[in-house]
C-alpha cells in the first residue's frame, strides 16, 4: 500500500499530543502504555484519517453511524481498532454492530439490549462502554453517576456483549483543577463498580479526556483519550 503525503502540520500535532500524554503518564506514575490515544475523526477525510494512520494512530473513533460507515471502505484499517463514540440510536444499532471493535455510549438498558440482540444474531460478542454523565448535564446523554450501578447490574448478564469499562464527556472547565475533580469523581465511579466483580464485567477501561483536558484525565487514571481538534484542526462543518 503507498504511504500517503503527510501534512508536516499533522505530524507536528500528533507528536505534541502524544508527548503531552507520555509526560501525563510519568507525572501520574505510570507507563506511556497505559494509556491508549483514541483519534476521533468526525468531519476529518478519509485521505486525512489515511494520513493520521500512517503516522502512527492504532486507535479511530467516530461520533456517527453514517458518517462512519460513509467513509470506512476507503480507509486503511489494517490494525486499527475503530470506535462509536457518540451518542447510539437505537434504530442504528443493525447498522453498527459488527463495523466497530467498540461501543462506547451505552447509556441505558434499552440500548444495550439492542446491542445484545443484534450480536447475538450474528454470532459475535460486541465491547461496550457504560457512558455516565457525570456533569449532571441535560443537554448530554449519559447514565447519571446514582443510576449507574442500577444500569450495570441490568445489563451485566445480557448476551452478546461485554462491559469493558466506562466513557464520560465531563463539563467544559477551564481550570485545572476543576477538571481533575471531575476526573477524580468519575474515576471513583470506575473503581467503585470495578470492585463489584459482576459477572461479564471486565471494567479495564475508562474512556476519558479529549483535546483540551486530556493531561487532567490521565492524571486522574484515565485509560482512554479521545483526542481530535488537537491532532487534526478545528473541525469543518459543510
Amino acid at each position: 500500500m503507498e504511504r500517503p503525503l503527510i501534512d508536516p502540520v499533522l505530524e507536528y500535532n500528533l507528536r505534541t499530543v502524544s508527548d503531552a500524554m507520555a509526560k501525563a503518564c510519568t507525572d501520574s506514575g505510570r507507563s506511556p502504555t497505559d494509556v491508549r490515544l483514541l483519534a476521533v475523526t468526525k468531519t476529518v477525510s478519509a485521505d486525512r484519517i489515511n494520513e493520521a494512520i500512517a503516522l502512527g494512530v492504532k486507535q479511530i473513533g467516530e461520533n456517527r453511524v453514517q458518517e462512519y460507515l460513509g467513509k470506512k471502505d476507503s480507509l486503511h484499517l489494517d490494525g486499527v481498532g475503530r470506535h462509536l463514540i457518540g451518542h447510539l440510536q437505537t434504530n442504528k444499532v443493525r447498522q453498527i454492530v459488527g463495523q466497530v471493535d467498540m461501543i462506547q455510549s451505552i447509556d441505558s438498558e434499552r440500548l444495550a439490549s439492542a446491542v445484545s440482540r443484534v450480536s447475538v444474531e450474528r454470532g459475535i460478542v460486541t465491547p461496550i462502554l457504560v457512558e455516565v454523565n457525570i456533569g449532571g448535564e441535560e443537554a448530554k446523554s449519559g447514565v447519571s453517576p446514582d443510576r449507574l450501578e442500577e444500569l450495570l447490574e441490568q445489563i451485566h448478564d445480557l448476551p452478546g456483549i461485554r462491559v469493558r469499562g466506562l466513557m464520560t464527556v465531563p463539563p467544559i472547565l477551564t481550570k485545572e483543577a476543576e477538571k481533575r475533580a471531575i476526573f477524580s469523581k468519575m474515576y471513583q465511579l470506575f473503581v467503585d463498580n470495578r470492585a463489584k466483580k459482576l459477572d461479564n464485567i471486565d471494567m479495564v477501561e475508562l474512556s476519558m479526556g479529549m483535546s483540551g483536558d486530556f493531561v487532567e484525565a490521565i492524571l486522574e487514571g484515565s485509560t482512554i483519550v479521545r483526542v481530535g481538534s488537537a491532532i487534526f484542526g478545528e473541525r469543518r462543518y459543510n
